[in-house]
């Protein structure tokens, strides 16, 4: 049952006696605004309206999940700041008597939020907020870039996820149960016993191809064995879930050799799991020489407040550039805002991220974005001359040829340019810029080639040069959130692991509210000011 925080004040309030908390301080601000940041009518939602034991204020809640992802500390540290931290006591507005809570009520609030969708509510909160003063404008300009957190489990080789993977299929299936046990085969029971009642990597010379070899074989013949003892209860959701989760593991891993041996296969599968503790975990790539393990971080700040408009998780593997027009759709959303421009580095200037901003709900969204340097500036697609409206190309060296029509892989009107081998083979700059063995060099424009065009020759100006230094800003920006532990993710699921981006988030964006209200000279009392009805932005999507 909701209970809403009182409004009495205690004579041993920490902001009632002598303390050294600064009043200009992070902590010192928020108790200024303690009591006007959340309203607990807001998360009434979550609770019973009348029955149960009452709950701890959500408003409150909410000020300790943002003060712990602000800190970045565990629940039982944040639980013991409460007790003893004088800045929480002051920020949170406690009582120097206050008892505490159980770290378990953190676990619990987190669940209530994630289960009643209310990941996004002190992010939006905040936006609101912003978009309340004044300080994020009706039509934005948003920074865009994403970073790499680490997973919340362990990443394992092969082996350890076959053994893991066996255990945990035959655990789902309820084998742990001793009374269980005993309708199985001899041999299923010692298979069920070796995995479940203990836990440990095979004790062999590790070092020993043949012994790591035989080792393998072994699992993957229990890992056999465990799928089809459980091939009953598949029509569980669960058993089925691991069932799937250990094929894929045979299957990505493994490969067997000409003797028909299981062999840990040679290079990794696109989407190859890689711990059994956080399955959606993936090996994900920055750059070409930046391998990290984990998940990414996708961020979009204003170019003018810097306040984070958007912040969500995603999947390691892949482009940064699929989540441009994503981000774009949420921030209008959920800011209530309209994006006029993006600013983005070149892993978002794809042609087909060109072409829908272009025609984004009719309106569009300019791009600023630039093209990497090629590796053979001189041989490069970019170095020839495409006229599109006469079909002729013209290579470096002053060669036209005209382009026949043609369709790329998602049947797209492109134009196909080869030249003879005849007029290459003469060309000094032939060994760099032809491929084939046949023919001469072939060049093949994209289904937006005119729009790649543009935005290549816009690189060049010094307004583009202008806007595109702002970038830096988000860098900043994900500098700053870095240091609130975004990089490092606490909770398992997708859910759990958006709500600790948006309320890291959020924790940055006071921090930036603050700043914000001192550099305008606002009263924070009067930014603050909780509305009479909550506004849509801070109702779930």
């Amino acid at each position: 049952m909701l209970r809403r925080r009182d409004a009495q004040r205690s004579f041993f309030d920490a902001q009632s006696v002598p303390h050294r908390v600064a009043e200009d301080s992070f902590y010192g601000r928020m108790g200024a605004v303690s009591d006007k940041l959340f309203r607990d009518d807001d998360l009434a939602e979550m609770y019973c309206p009348d029955n149960g034991r009452p709950s701890i204020p959500p408003s409150l809640m909410c000020g300790v999940l943002l003060l712990q992802f602000f800190d970045d500390v565990s629940d039982r540290e944040a639980v013991e700041r409460m007790v003893y931290d004088m800045r929480w006591k002051v920020a949170l507005k406690l009582s120097l008597d206050f008892p505490g809570i159980d770290p378990s009520t953190l676990v619990v609030f987190r669940n209530r939020l994630a289960r009643h969708g209310r990941e996004r509510y002190a992010f939006d909160r905040l936006i609101e907020v912003g978009r309340a003063a004044g300080f994020i404008p009706e039509k934005v300009t948003l920074l865009i870039d994403t970073t790499s957190a680490k997973g919340a489990g362990a990443v394992q080789d092969s082996y350890t996820l076959l053994r893991k993977g066996i255990r945990k299929l035959l655990k789902t299936a309820g084998f742990h149960v001793a009374g269980k046990r005993h309708t199985l085969s001899a041999r299923a029971q010692v298979l069920v016993s070796s995995y479940l009642d203990q836990d440990s990597k095979a004790d062999i010379d590790w070092s020993d191809a043949e012994q790591r070899s035989a080792q393998l074989k072994v699992l993957v013949q229990d890992a056999e064995a465990a799928l089809e003892l459980t091939a009953e209860q598949m029509d569980d959701e669960e058993v089925r879930s691991v069932g799937w989760l250990l094929t894929k593991i045979l299957g990505d891993d493994l490969e067997v050799d000409e003797e028909g041996k299981p062999k840990i296969a040679q290079g990794t599968a696109p989407d190859r799991i890689i711990s059994i503790t956080d399955t959606e975990m993936r090996h994900g790539r920055k750059s070409a020489s930046q391998r990290f393990d984990g998940f990414k971080v996708s961020m979009a700040t204003e170019s003018e407040n810097e306040l984070i408009l958007d912040i969500n998780d995603m999947q390691a593997p892949g482009s940064d550039g699929q989540q441009l027009m994503p981000t774009i759709e949420r921030v209008e959303q959920h800011a209530g805002v309209e994006v006029e421009r993006v600013i983005v580095d070149g892993a978002y200037n794809s042609g087909d991220n060109l072409a829908a901003c272009s025609e984004y709900r009719g309106r569009g969204v300019d791009v600023v974005t630039p093209f990497r340097r090629p590796k053979d500036p001189e041989v490069a697609k970019s170095a020839f001359d495409i006229d599109l409206e006469s079909r002729i190309i013209t290579c470096p060296q002053g060669h036209s040829v005209t382009g026949k029509p043609g369709r790329d892989r998602k049947g797209r009107d492109i134009l196909k340019f080869t030249f003879a081998r005849s007029m290459c083979a003469s060309c000094p700059l032939f060994e760099a810029c032809v491929r084939s063995k046949t023919s001469g060099r072939t060049v093949q424009t994209h289904a937006h080639e005119e729009l790649l065009q543009k935005t290549r020759a816009r690189q060049a100006t010094p307004e583009y040069k202008e806007m595109y230094r702002t970038r830096s800003k988000v860098e900043r920006k994900i500098g700053e959130v870095a240091r609130h532990g975004i990089r490092d993710t606490r909770y398992l699921g997708g859910k759990k692991r958006q709500l600790q981006r948006l309320w890291t988030g959020a924790a940055v964006n006071l921090k930036r509210l603050f700043t914000l209200a001192q550099d305008k000279g606002c009263d924070l009392a009067t930014v603050f000011a909780i509305p009479e009805q909550p506004g849509e932005a801070m109702m779930p999507a």
